[in-house]
């Protein structure tokens, strides 16, 4: 589809997606680049998802991604994007819900099966929590990670370090050490050394 096809395709779901706002009042939905995001309160995701996923003129059958950003100075800290496709009408959307950092969100496995995946990985990435979850654990980091590592307050060195010991043969998880001082590097000469001002 081209971009102007596109465009058309926007301009016509416009309507559509006004009269969601008689069934969903909290809803609020603008467009970006021709395609939409609807922003939808935490406890109407399950049920938006369901509509668009089943009525006839959406027909968002295909869960893309779930993703989150976290904003840390913000009382619903954690932003949460869920991506869907709609073949049927060849159109793109992303749901955003805000979510405290204490505050779960409902699973939509039994909406989107692919989901199981996604949550699991943005629950190991930020911490956020999803209720009825069939089995939330960790997906990308070590069963004993401590913490959640894209959150903003996350330490870039991390708390643990890990390595193979070759004399006891078995992994070794130790205290995070820096082989070298913290040093501020500047545009103008990266490799300078601050304290002394030469190289």
């Amino acid at each position: 589809m081209s971009k102007s096809l596109a465009n058309i395709r926007a301009r016509q779901l416009f309507p559509y997606f006004q009269r969601l706002s008689r069934y969903f009042p909290s809803i609020l939905f603008y467009a970006v680049g021709g395609e939409y995001v609807v922003k939808v309160p935490s406890s109407q995701l399950s049920k938006f998802l369901f509509f668009l996923k089943n009525h006839s003129l959406s027909r968002y059958s295909q869960l893309i991604d779930i993703s989150a950003v976290d904003y840390p100075e913000r009382k619903y800290r954690f932003e949460v994007f869920y991506n869907l496709l709609s073949i049927t009408y060849n159109q793109r959307l992303t749901v955003t819900v805000a979510v405290a950092e204490s505050m779960p969100l409902d699973s939509v496995t039994s909406i989107y099966s692919v989901a199981g995946w996604f949550e699991r990985e943005t629950w190991d990435m930020f911490g956020v929590f999803f209720r009825n979850h069939p089995d939330l654990r960790r997906i990308l980091t070590d069963y004993g990670f401590k913490g959640h590592p894209l959150r903003k307050d996350f330490p870039v060195t991390g708390y643990v370090e890990v390595r193979y010991d070759d004399y006891l043969k078995r992994i070794l998880y130790e205290e995070v050490s820096l082989a070298q001082e913290f040093r501020v590097f500047t545009l103008e000469n990266p490799w300078a050394d601050q304290s002394r001002g030469t190289r």
